[in-house]
């Protein structure tokens, strides 16, 4: 099963009175590229939480949130109450000393000086990340649950753009012996009209219109192709992580139906070609997606 690289998950916790809170989110990305926003308390895990997503995700651009929800709860951080009644003291001093008046705001003033709040620094309790990585598992498979979804969606558009292109190519066949018999008579019609004027070996003209004709021969792209589509196929099914290798078969499908193009010679085998062409390009892009 083929997944994209879009998702996205989200869970959470409360321990210790908090609620700590996990998000990740992905994108297409031809590698891995990985951002993370951690709350301090929990940044020396970051090392350990990099792993896991690497480990998980494989590839695409991530980014991964872990944070306290501390809204309608008391912050961490407290009213130095020493310092500020020491600053206090000290400005009171100084205004009777320089005869400056004494605001009515002073508590405005003061908390704006340094050191005024301290915040009490918090160790990681190892019961307290145990619950944590729970959590952020528990974000990262509804992301990949999410991956998987998408990639349902991905593969069914894969195989309907394949065997569209597959279905495609013995309409080909028709337009082959006639623009090889047209070719035949137009090249007769135009000795004919000049055969009083120049003679011409006719065994000759034979090899070199049998060699022309030869080079007109598209069998061997119709082989080529569809072997490309049908590895294309198995490749998506029963691959783990295809993403890479299907944009490489894309290429090679690429080059077998530009070839059938240049070959054609016939208007309605190019409208052909071009349809083909346009099923292509639509896998082309989702296969960016495709992990």
């Amino acid at each position: 099963m083929i997944q994209s690289m879009t998702g996205y998950g989200k869970a959470f916790c409360e321990i210790n009175n908090k609620k700590i809170v996990v998000e990740v989110k992905s994108l297409n990305s031809k590698q891995i590229d990985l951002s993370t926003r951690i709350s301090g308390i929990y940044r020396e895990k970051e090392i350990e939480i990099r792993n896991l997503l690497i480990n998980k995700l494989e590839r695409g651009k991530i980014d991964f949130s872990l944070y306290i929800d501390s809204s309608g709860k008391e912050s961490g951080a407290k009213v130095n109450q020493a310092v500020v009644k020491s600053y206090y003291e000290q400005l009171q001093e100084l205004s009777k000393q320089t005869g400056i008046p004494q605001t009515q705001d002073w508590l405005a003033i003061l908390m704006r000086l340094p050191e005024t709040l301290k915040t009490e620094v918090e160790e990681l309790d190892e019961n307290e990340w145990n619950e944590i990585l729970k959590t952020i598992n528990e974000a990262v498979n509804q992301l990949i649950e999410f991956r998987n979804q998408e990639g349902n969606a991905l593969e069914s558009v894969f195989m309907q753009k394949i065997e569209k292109i597959a279905k495609l190519l013995p309409e080909i066949e028709p337009y082959e012996t006639e623009r090889i018999e047209k070719i035949k008579n137009r090249l007769e019609s135009n000795l004919e009209g000049i055969s009083d004027k120049i003679e011409y070996d006719k065994n000759r003209l034979e090899q070199e219109l049998i060699f022309y004709i030869e080079k007109l021969d598209v069998n061997e792209e119709k082989v080529r192709l569809k072997n490309h589509l049908d590895y294309f196929i198995s490749t998506m099914q029963t691959e783990k992580s295809p993403g890479k290798k299907l944009g490489f078969i894309a290429q090679e499908i690429g080059r077998e139906i530009n070839t059938l193009g240049s070959k054609s010679n016939h208007s309605e085998m190019q409208k052909i070609v071009v349809e083909m062409k346009d099923e292509l390009e639509q896998i082309k892009e989702q296969v960016l997606n495709t992990l």
